[in-house]
């Protein structure tokens, strides 16, 4: 850890006394230095297909140049990835650096009732190094989980450079209904934290998204279903958390404000709910029939499966006592399926924080593969199709001039073999170095 940002310090050095010796070559007044990436398999995160011996001309935090046949300026500090495939920063559109794996329900109080929000923000620092270092430059994290608004505190510490991480979208609180999320099962007199911001009634969900934006959410995001169920003909079902009423209000009053609206929905009484209220994007999605995909496809809302965190939680919750969660396993495969084949937009995600953050978020791709994804469709759904689904795509999600320099690359062929994808051998966000 400390040799790689002692390696973003040298660089950033060196490439300061190159500008003082040759000012003339590469540095004009007021410019910054040039970077030279000299990349010998390139998946820029938009074509079909990979090229070859690709330069990439960086310059402050961008792009200016990416082609086959470009003159490196003199002087240009040059990285050479010639024996690596080298790709856009890489994109989770669902994360909670907030929370460190709840198996059970246990794990999940332990957190709530032992860990201060402030030790909890400590170790969400720790966990946007490691996210970042494991490439994925941009998070959408879909809220704190009882934290409060230390996302936004998180998201500010990155900003101002005091702590290394990704670019975050954050959602701060989430939104539930009284007695539909835990903390649950304790005593009426025993006073708990709970996971989310709880609004009961169309105004009363209208307040609390004023006041999540208030404070700093980009995303509102809802629970739209809970206590999950097998039906005989075997399809999922769910109990709809906000009423049609309250969700309405919810989206429009985000919606308002300019803000898009993330729903937690599993099952089609939820997502039926959170489609007709025009949400953005449907999380998890363990069941989607045809008739939720066709409105899906219909209102442009995307489809964010996080496919590794159900795989990692069902065992120990069967163990638990909710043996549902080994059934959702081969549901939500088919689901994912049945999605890709028609045609939606389906975005990176894995929930990550769900599951412990020493797990590398990247096993995410290899699961989307075995489901049917080829890898290229898997890599480009967190790079350009993610950044695009986040409104984002003016700027991150592909190599191209005029785009932020968000930059990873990778020993080895990813579309070959997708698990290399946890390997991601160095980082660059925004023009600087993080992994080397």
């Amino acid at each position: 850890m400390k040799f790689k940002m002692n390696w973003s310090w040298a660089l950033s050095v060196g490439l300061f006394l190159v500008c003082l010796g040759s000012p003339s070559l590469i540095c004009p007044q007021g410019q910054s230095p040039v970077i030279a990436i000299k990349a010998g398999r390139l998946i820029d995160g938009k074509s079909s297909s990979p090229q070859s011996n690709v330069t990439i001309l960086v310059q402050a935090n961008k792009i200016t140049s990416v082609g086959t046949n470009i003159a490196i300026p003199a002087g240009a500090h040059v990285i050479d990835l010639t024996e690596f495939t080298v790709m856009p920063g890489l994109i989770d559109a669902h994360t909670h650096l907030l929370l460190q794996g709840d198996i059970t329900a246990a794990d999940y109080d332990e957190q709530l009732l032992k860990q201060s929000p402030q030790y909890r923000t400590i170790t969400a620092t720790v966990n946007a190094r490691t996210a970042l270092e494991n490439g994925f430059t941009t998070l959408r994290d879909l809220e704190t989980e009882g934290a409060g608004y230390s996302d936004v505190d998180v998201k500010r510490a990155i900003n101002n450079g005091i702590i290394p991480g990704p670019r975050l979208i954050v959602a701060t609180r989430a939104l539930d209904v009284t007695g539909a999320y835990p903390l649950l099962g304790y005593a009426p007199e025993v006073h708990v934290p709970v996971g989310v911001q709880t609004c009961d009634g169309p105004e009363d969900c209208r307040r609390a998204v004023r006041e999540q934006i208030k404070y700093g959410a980009d995303w509102i995001k809802v629970y739209a279903d809970r206590s999950y169920y097998v039906k005989p003909d075997g399809t999922l079902s769910s109990i709809p958390t906000f009423t049609p009423e309250e969700m309405k209000a919810i989206v429009d009053e985000a919606h308002r404000e300019r803000h898009k609206v993330a729903a937690h929905a599993m099952a089609t009484p939820g997502e039926k709910t959170a489609l007709d209220a025009g949400v953005d994007s449907i999380e998890h999605g363990d069941y989607l029939s045809d008739e939720i995909l066709a409105q899906m496809k219909r209102q442009n809302v995307f489809y964010c499966p996080t496919l590794y965190v159900g795989v990692y939680v069902a065992q120990g919750r069967a163990q638990a006592g909710a043996p549902i969660w080994v059934k959702l396993m081969d549901i939500a495969r088919e689901s994912f399926g049945r999605a890709l084949k028609a045609g939606a937009t389906i975005v990176f995600g894995t929930d990550a924080g769900g599951f412990a953050w020493s797990e590398n978020e990247a096993k995410e791709f290899a699961l989307m593969v075995k489901y049917g994804m080829t890898p290229m469709q898997a890599i480009q759904s967190a790079t350009s199709v993610a950044a695009k689904a986040l409104d984002m795509d003016d700027r991150i999600g592909s190599i191209e001039t005029g785009k932020l320099a968000d930059i990873v690359a990778i020993k080895g062929d990813p579309l070959s073999d997708i698990a290399l994808l946890e390997k991601v051998s160095f980082v660059m966000k925004d023009g600087k170095v993080f992994k080397q």
